[in-house]
């Protein structure tokens, strides 16, 4: 297992990496499955495909061939990309417990007083670094039902604020985010809630899988953009990992699509929560798990235990996973937020900023060109990266952009 450090990130190979095609895995995320999903979630009013810009002039200053990056702080008027995975989530359980297919279904119908008899009020439950609890509040106020979220030590009040105005009861608790989310599974159990959470364990895979494909959907706009504009594919997506949800996700959807020349996947993530690094550079490549406070500024990715159906994904198709210094993406958050020339102007958050921060690096700063060589990221590649979230905490965002806050 080849590993490299330098001073702000850690690079390992992946040894379990195939590009052979697992039917088993990837049935989940075919066209027709994700169609469906994103079918539905055009049905609520607020819907519009978030924009896939074209950054041509920091392309030629990093020398690659391309760089298109999808700017989620559009999506739902939210800020982030979370809510794709909760308003599909939430309205999938919705047509289970009503006997209905979702592909039925519309957001409004949903929303029906004929259902909501049906139905009764339901409390769905979360655990949360901040937008993926917005989002599943968000759902469940929308379609006139509670939530009850939870965040771990350290979250931003303005994140929490935030959730609470979407009308659920929340609360930051002393624990770290994977003992939240058991905190959440147990008041769950014990009243009869509904728990919504983007990582899978054993007996719990039904819900994070929908979720998933709601994330699914995000690539599926992207291969359409792409097509649209008479682009070509990427070769390499770099793609932010906490519980690996997301990133297992959009993966999935890219393998199945590019069958015949898939993008090389790269796992990207904070240093203090790299379970992925930490999984891919073990002997077996077993399922690592990071524990402690894992204080990070990159909150949305600090989970120290990969979501199960996703480390099976991206122990297949992930080329290797970098470990990342915060300070690597307070660099994204400022590159993206001062673009060159003619360059649209993306404002990411520190979870959204951190794989633009590192390919910059690794294209302007990094003293070991075996790196680039070992990801073949060379001036023909044409790379994609995901800002999954705006300036979900505005204060934070300018002490970072404007202060100089972790700098390089």
């Amino acid at each position: 297992m080849q590993k490299t450090v330098q001073t702000d990130i850690k690079w390992t190979n992946n040894n379990y990496y195939s590009i052979e095609y697992n039917d088993e895995e990837l049935s989940f995320f075919q066209e027709k499955e994700i169609e469906k999903v994103h079918e539905f979630q055009k049905t609520h009013s607020s819907y519009s495909e978030t924009p896939l810009y074209n950054l041509k002039n920091l392309a030629e200053h990093l020398n690659v061939a391309d760089i298109r990056v999808k700017d989620e702080s559009y999506r739902f008027g939210l800020n982030a990309f979370k809510v794709m995975g909760g308003i599909y989530a939430v309205a999938k359980y919705l047509a289970y417990r009503l006997g209905e297919n979702i592909e039925n279904l519309s957001f409004k119908a949903l929303q029906s007083s004929t259902y909501r008899e049906k139905l009764g009020e339901l409390t769905f439950i979360s655990a949360t670094d901040g937008n993926h609890g917005r989002g599943v509040a968000w759902a469940a106020r929308e379609l006139g039902h509670k939530s009850v979220i939870y965040m771990p030590k350290g979250s931003s009040l303005h994140r929490l604020n935030a959730i609470r105005n979407e009308g659920a009861v929340a609360d930051i608790t002393e624990l770290n985010y994977d003992d939240s989310v058991r905190m959440c599974a147990d008041l769950a159990n014990d009243n009869g809630w509904i728990m919504i959470q983007d990582t899978a364990w054993e007996g719990y895979e039904h819900i994070p899988l929908w979720i998933m494909q709601g994330y699914a959907s995000m690539a599926k706009e992207v291969v359409e953009q792409i097509k649209a504009e008479g682009g070509q594919h990427p070769t390499h997506i770099f793609l932010q990992a906490g519980v690996g949800s997301f990133a297992g996700a959009i993966a999935a959807y890219m393998r199945q699509n590019y069958k015949s020349n898939p993008p090389i996947i790269i796992v990207v993530e904070p240093d203090k929560a790299d379970c992925y690094y930490q999984s891919f550079a073990s002997k077996e490549g077993n399922r690592e798990i990071v524990t402690g406070e894992m204080n990070t500024i990159m909150a949305g990715l600090a989970c120290g235990e990969p979501n199960i159906r996703a480390f099976r994904l991206l122990r297949q198709y992930a080329k290797g996973s970098f470990s990342c210094n915060d300070n690597i993406t307070a660099l994204g958050m400022r590159v993206y937020g001062n673009p060159l020339k003619s360059d649209p102007r993306v404002v990411s958050g520190e979870s959204g900023a951190v794989t633009l921060g590192l390919l910059y690096y690794l294209r302007k700063m990094a003293n070991d060109p075996q790196i680039c060589q070992d990801i073949l990221l060379d001036s023909n590649s044409r790379v994609l990266l995901i800002s999954t979230e705006g300036d979900t905490d505005p204060l934070h965002y300018q002490k970072v952009v404007w202060e100089g806050y972790c700098p390089n």
